[in-house]
């Protein structure tokens, strides 16, 4: 029905066009009959009583010894008839005197009952002609008065106007026979018309629907070269144009929602009501709970911040907040978005925990390298001033005794330096590993020969545990040794006096592998074993400063073994004390 409504609307157009000009036409036919017949009379009453004609003189001359006047009169009329059109039927004569009274007529009946109209009063008043016409009337008229002699008549000439009426009920049946023709023609040409009309625009119609269904694989064909077709063209070249934006556009929102899927920062917006509008994965994870449609900003944000605040900011104005979630740092900035759409409020969260962290670990290490370094500086001054001070009087073994300390802790600063360049060089990635084939249970026998002595000092239990047959591995043999000091040196260290510490080592696969157990303090609490590898960071921080330690060497032990592609872990075990374990590779680290 929605299809053929144009189709109605020219059928109809045509329908009311042909009645119209039919009408109009019709009118005009039947109106120019009435007064073309009109006019006949009226011309025909006045050229007949005209002053030239002989049928005035006839009227008004009286015949000798005349006795009745209006017989003579109707004589006349009666040869006249035929030029008066008087017929006796639709058209007849009257004969009057001055008063209206009936004399004598072509209708003796209609004369008895006759009608005064207007044309015969007015000539009965003033004695003149009268041929007013009236088309609305339904009969035509003429009064002529006529002087006969002595007497005045008046000869009144009345036409019914039926051969009018007979005429235009003709034309009437004719208008109709021809306007129901036309309407015949009117629909069928309405039909023909539609088909040239309304089918191009089904057919846009039709692709217009495609277009609203995402079809773009089609274009309507081009059939005219007229308005219709002009719009068929355009309509192609606007589809074809709004599936290359919308693909531009699908393209460019692909990349939007995979960047903020798998963006590392928590994004969260939400409508100006404060509904949740839309939140990637990462911003659930980091609140550690599940955002969803019941998830509001007030139960989200509005411990930081208003809604109503936010969405009053001015952009790039903004709003920033932090927050500490499940041992995480977060910083929330928070932003209002398209104010003139009524937009709403965006909060991205950017975990911080490890920039913390860092900051964090930097303060240690400047207080302990500061602390490290002021100790022995202090320790040098104040012996070198006793020393110069008491030049000469000391006894030789006391001053042997003061540079002794004084090159003890030159060392210890020359050890913490040495510390500080090396992480500088692994930052810089300046430290070139310098591959070369070595045995490696002779390299663990060595550490285990070289620390010997300190741990006997401390009275430990130290034991050497060898797989036999232990290969060469490929590896740079001077920062392995550094490695496997500083694990062992660790143990003896932060074991207490009169501990029992096992360097172990065997191989597995394409691998070989160094442990070391103590039953020394130990790391017992999970949160300080994750952290055991970072830089700066220290478990007993105390402790760390009376045995000169700065935090730095597990962390530089695990970069250079993660150099050659090996592990560095700590490894659980019951009761007290700690495990450490380097596992390498055989054939050297792989450079792809």
């Amino acid at each position: 029905m929605r299809r053929g409504s144009l189709h109605m609307k020219l059928v109809l157009i045509m329908v009311l066009l042909i009645v119209s000009l039919m009408t109009v036409v019709g009118a005009f036919l039947i109106n120019s009959v009435v007064g073309f017949y009109l006019k006949d009379f009226y011309t025909q009453i006045n050229q007949a009583f005209s002053a030239e004609t002989s049928l005035l003189r006839d009227l008004q001359t009286e015949t000798e010894g005349e006795e009745n006047g209006a017989q003579h009169i109707k004589s006349i009329l009666d040869a006249y008839a035929g030029s008066l059109g008087v017929d006796g039927r639709n058209r007849n004569y009257y004969i009057l005197d001055m008063e209206g009274n009936y004399l004598a007529g072509s209708d003796d009946a209609g004369g008895a009952a006759l009608d005064y109209k207007p044309n015969l009063l007015n000539t009965m008043r003033t004695g003149q002609p009268s041929s007013q016409s009236d088309v609305a009337a339904d009969y035509m008229d003429a009064a002529i008065p006529i002087q006969r002699g002595e007497e005045s008549y008046i000869i009144y000439i009345l036409d019914n106007r039926e051969t009018v009426e007979n005429l235009n009920s003709e034309l009437f049946s004719l208008i109709v026979e021809a306007l129901a023709f036309g309407l015949v023609i009117s629909v069928l040409l309405s039909f023909l018309l539609s088909r040239t009309v309304v089918a191009p625009i089904r057919r846009l119609t039709a692709g217009a629907e495609r277009v609203a269904a995402g079809d773009f694989s089609r274009k309507i064909e081009v059939n005219s070269q007229d308005e219709i077709g002009v719009l068929t063209d355009t309509f192609n070249g606007m589809a074809g144009q709004l599936q290359d934006t919308i693909q531009q556009v699908e393209n460019e929102r692909n990349k939007l929602d995979t960047l903020f899927l798998h963006m590392t920062d928590g994004v969260v917006a939400f409508s100006r009501s404060g509904a949740v509008i839309h939140a990637n994965p990462a911003a659930g994870e980091m609140l550690c709970r599940t955002i969803g449609p019941d998830s509001d900003y007030t139960g989200l944000f509005g411990d930081v911040a208003p809604l109503e605040r936010v969405l009053e900011l001015e952009q790039p104005n903004y709003l920033q907040g932090e927050r500490e979630v499940g041992g995480r740092f977060l910083e929330l900035l928070l932003t209002p978005f398209d104010r003139e759409s009524q937009g709403g409020v965006l909060v991205v969260i950017h975990d911080v925990t490890t920039l913390r962290r860092t900051e964090e670990m930097r303060r240690e290490f400047v207080a302990n390298v500061s602390h490290e370094l002021r100790t022995p500086l202090t320790n040098i001054r104040s012996y070198a001033e006793t020393l110069a001070d008491s030049a000469g009087d000391m006894p030789p073994k006391m001053q042997a005794d003061f540079l002794k300390v004084i090159l003890n802790e030159s060392d210890r600063m020359t050890h913490i330096v040495q510390d500080l360049l090396t992480l500088s060089r692994l930052d810089a990635g300046q430290t070139e590993l310098k591959l070369l084939p070595f045995p490696f249970g002779r390299a663990v026998s060595d550490v285990y020969n070289a620390v010997l002595l300190e741990a006997q000092r401390h009275n430990h239990a130290l034991s050497l545990e060898l797989e036999p047959g232990l290969p060469e591995i490929l590896a740079d043999r001077e920062r392995i040794i550094q490695v496997m000091m500083n694990v062992v040196s660790n143990a003896i260290k932060y074991t207490p006096d009169g501990g029992t510490i096992v360097i172990s080592a065997g191989r597995t696969g394409e691998k070989v592998w160094m442990q070391v157990d103590d039953n020394g303090i130990g790391i017992p609490d999970p949160a300080d074993r994750a952290r055991i590898f970072e830089r700066f960071y220290r478990v007993d921080k105390a402790r760390s400063r009376e045995s000169g330690g700065t935090g730095l060497g597990l962390s530089i032990a695990k970069e250079l073994v993660d150099r050659h592609q090996g592990t560095l872990e700590l490894v659980d075990r019951p009761g007290p004390g700690l495990s450490l374990r380097m596992t390498l590779p055989i054939g050297g680290p792989r450079h792809e």
